[in-house]
């Protein structure tokens, strides 16, 4: 029996090729070629499948070009007759979770080509495409490679070969694509035995686990406000003419802090958004709309406020992932006590 063929996606820094420096690198095709996590799952394959070709495509180049991407790509994977279709893993890297999402799902769609993809619970790519493709949890960095890629390539045996394929708990991708099978019982009674259980105290399995959401207590109320420091921050990606720290517009991997003392409002010489998720014409055009400076001098004018903090916060929420974003407020929330600022206005698009 011959072997499955397989194209695998990676990004430029699996490949090799370099960090955030090099994320415009454009996608190119590399024949014969196993690369970085290719290795891993070369080895999980043993003799049944071999990776006949690597697609390389930086995370920025992928995000700003994604159509013309997504054709290129799909292309060389239509060249290549492959059995199966792997992207990733791409653990907590969002753009590139949102890369292997998508091109996964094109390929799937365009070219009827089973796709596994990989990545951490909490990349967004996870959240967009976990219900249109099979997603495989892995941890948040490279450090779980050895764990995902033999269950990644395992499960891409099974669709190679085209093999019944069972639910999420009994092939461990992610909850979300909904697979037809025949239960032992009705909906209505399964709901009743887990309410019975429920009721008695025994243990039970729900069917449709909920979300979870961290529930945060609010602080106590400012006693008099025209005495108080209050802050702006933004996810709405206000920035520096030029964003100087050059902020992500998308899965932003750091936060910015500048200073406006003296600044009465943020004007388009001066200001814009690095955000990608919105249309950035009227951001651009009076960037207060995002980020009301304006409106702060003039209540601190009036002795409506005590004063404005002289230093702001910015990220772009476009993408970014949720451990990231905590990570990003956990950091600067301790500068602004530091500072004596008694409460934040958070703004975002």
């Amino acid at each position: 029996m011959s072997k499955l063929r397989v194209v695998h996606y990676i990004n430029q820094f699996f490949a090799g090729i370099g960090g955030e420096e090099k994320a415009d690198t454009p996608a190119e095709l590399r024949v014969g070629e196993v690369i970085g996590p290719g290795m891993a799952l070369k080895a999980s394959f043993g003799e049944e499948a071999e990776i006949v070709a690597t697609i390389v495509c930086g995370d920025s180049y992928f995000a700003e070009n994604m159509d013309k991407a997504k054709e290129q790509i799909i292309g060389w994977v239509k060249e290549q007759k492959p059995d199966v279709f792997i992207a990733g893993p791409a653990f907590n890297a969002g753009r590139y979770g949102t890369a292997c999402g998508a091109i996964c799902e094109a390929v799937q769609n365009k070219l009827n080509i089973p796709v596994v993809t990989g990545m951490y619970i909490e990349n967004p790519g996870a959240d967009m495409y976990k219900n249109k493709i099979y997603v495989f949890p892995t941890k948040d960095s490279a450090a779980g490679m050895k764990d995902a890629a033999p269950l990644m390539a395992k499960f891409a045996l099974k669709l190679g070969k085209k093999e019944k394929i069972g639910s999420s708990k009994e092939e461990g991708f992610m909850p979300g694509k909904r697979i037809n099978f025949f239960a032992e019982k009705r909906g209505s009674e399964r709901a009743v035995d887990m309410l019975l259980a429920k009721i008695a105290g025994k243990p039970f399995e729900t069917e449709y686990p909920m979300p979870e959401f961290d529930k945060v207590a609010p602080n106590p109320e400012i006693k008099d406000i025209t005495k108080a420091t209050i802050a702006l921050c933004t996810s709405g990606g206000i920035v520096p003419k030029g964003n100087p720290d050059h902020i992500e517009s998308s899965n932003a991997l750091k936060y910015g802090e500048y200073d406006i003392t003296g600044v009465m409002e943020l004007t388009s010489d001066k200001y814009e958004t690095a955000h990608g998720g919105y249309d950035p014409v009227y951001a651009n055009e009076r960037p207060d709309r995002v980020l009301p400076v304006d409106v702060m001098r003039d209540l601190e004018k009036e002795g409506k406020i005590g004063k404005l903090h002289n230093k702001f916060y910015t990220t772009v929420g476009n993408g970014t992932a949720v451990a990231s974003a905590k990570k990003y407020a956990a950091e600067y929330a301790q500068k602004l006590k530091a500072d004596g600022v008694d409460a934040v206005i958070m703004t975002s698009t």
